[in-house]
């Protein structure tokens, strides 16, 4: 990909990420529960086309089952940028979707966020890596991370971001074919709100084999084909449940592993393998 064109950038990267854990910590006044956990970059996600207009219109090139324009993160991105900045540009998105919707990925929010970083260098706004996090908050929870650049330890409801180092390995992934509603795992009663908090110096990451995914067990009950999959891979490592799910990772030190359990993962699963990244491969673009 070009860094920058005068009026496109084409082939924008929006990786996916996982959460090497995710614990839940207790719950605000307004609802929002509030959490720890690490987030990891992969070199697995999405990618957009973005075409600056002089019109001002910002428009959706593309259909995306399921997803109305009007509602799509990208599209409210752009509104968003728009309205921050009084930009006199508009933009035409077309979103090249690979990463399954309800599955712990973060697939919406990175193509958010990729959307923010490529208009604020094609409408040249000029902002600075923090107020892109701060309107990125308005979009959804994980957002801010994707802009944040590197792979962080997150707290609060996850925008209180510090960057971590993690290990240089491969993940395989499998996706179950269900879609885990975020508000259906959150609501539910039988989930833990009050794991005991940590400092991050006491983190040191996939090899803390302690460390849970809080949102798991719930999930496992409510959908029986994420508990199929954990109980399928964990045969070969330490499997655990990304997100609120349905998606569910091993990690591996190296892509020769990953490829012999790749190869006997069952027809009726989706599965693929990425490397772990270091940082987003657009955190260039971005000024500190």
């Amino acid at each position: 990909m070009d860094a920058l064109l005068d009026q496109s950038m084409l082939q924008c990267p929006a990786p996916a990420k996982l959460n090497l854990f995710l614990h839940v910590t207790g719950r605000r006044a307004d609802g929002y529960h509030l959490l720890q956990t690490a987030f990891q970059l992969i070199d697995h996600g999405d990618t957009l086309d973005i075409v600056r207009r002089e019109d001002g219109l910002i428009h959706r090139t593309n259909e995306i089952a399921g997803v109305p324009e009007d509602s799509d993160l990208i599209v409210r991105a752009a509104r968003l940028l728009k309205a921050h900045t009084a930009s006199p540009y508009g933009a035409e998105l077309t979103l090249h979707k690979i990463l399954p919707m309800g599955g712990g990925l973060g697939g919406g929010s990175s193509d958010a966020a990729t959307t923010l970083i490529a208009l604020n260098r094609l409408w040249q706004c000029g902002l600075r890596r923090q107020e892109l996090m701060n309107l990125g908050l308005q979009l959804g929870a994980d957002v801010p991370f994707f802009l944040f650049g590197r792979n962080a330890f997150a707290e609060g409801v996850g925008e209180v971001l510090q960057e971590i180092t993690t290990p240089d390995c491969w993940y395989l992934v499998i996706e179950p074919g269900v879609q885990v509603p975020t508000p259906a795992i959150f609501s539910s009663k039988e989930l833990t709100r009050d794991t005991k908090t940590f400092r991050i110096t006491d983190f040191s990451g996939s090899a803390d084999k302690h460390l849970r995914n809080d949102l798991q067990a719930v999930a496992c009950t409510l959908f029986p084909e994420v508990a199929e999959v954990i109980d399928w891979l964990s045969k070969f490592g330490n499997a655990k449940m990304t997100g609120s799910g349905a998606c569910v990772f091993c990690d591996f030190a190296d892509e020769i592993s990953a490829d012999e359990v790749l190869k006997q993962v069952p027809d009726r699963w989706i599965s693929w393998k990425a490397r772990a990244l270091s940082q987003h491969p657009m955190a260039h673009l971005v000024q500190a």
